[in-house]
């Protein structure tokens, strides 16, 4: 196959896989923002593909749901891409590229290839603070917006109640990160090559 080929067929993948953890979804009552795993997928996205293909797959997840496929947990149209998680939507891709940028910096790393747990814990501030808390630096004060909320309630209806399961999308991606690390470099350079 060649790498150009490879390319595709790793972004679809990655794309096939935001979409499926974007209908994993449970709604709460209190917030139009429900917990999903896209987070997760975006993370992995990152770290196994790069900044360019994991960021990428996002996006090209996203440009399709905006042009109306209903690929964000079965839905899509301009209305949920600016509705109220629409903040969220558009920073999906940029934290796929960030943790894609950090992630291979931190497994090359001399000194965390030489201390495991230096190491998982880097790579889970990796995850936590650009695979998770970067997204409400859009999605926020977009949900503020959108829902006419003040900036303190769209905290409380759009972050602290997802901060513990974020915390758990990081560690997995940290802990399935680790135990496939050896294939990592070369899913990037078969991908990264064309």
């Amino acid at each position: 196959m060649s790498t150009s080929i490879r390319s595709i067929v790793y972004t679809a993948l990655f794309s096939a896989l935001f979409i499926v953890m974007s209908a994993i979804k449970l709604p709460l009552g209190f917030s139009p923002v429900p917990i999903t795993l896209q987070n997760l997928a975006l993370m992995l996205a990152g770290a196994f593909l790069g900044a360019r293909y994991g960021g990428l797959s996002i996006l090209l997840v996203c440009v399709l749901a905006a042009l109306g496929l209903p690929l964000l947990g079965g839905q899509g149209g301009l209305a949920v891409v600016f509705g109220p998680t629409g903040g969220f939507i558009w920073m999906f891709p940029i934290c796929a590229v960030v943790v894609g940028y950090l992630i291979p910096r931190a497994l090359s790393s001399s000194i965390l290839q030489k201390n495991t747990t230096l190491r998982f814990l880097v790579l889970l501030a990796i995850f936590m603070g650009f695979g998770s808390l970067l997204s409400y630096a859009g999605g926020v004060p977009w949900l503020a917006y959108a829902a006419n909320l003040s900036l303190s309630k769209a905290l409380a209806a759009g972050m602290y109640p997802f901060l513990i399961g974020d915390l758990v999308k990081a560690i997995a991606a940290t802990i399935v990160t680790m135990a496939l690390q050896a294939h990592i470099p070369a899913l990037r350079n078969r991908s990264e090559r064309s």
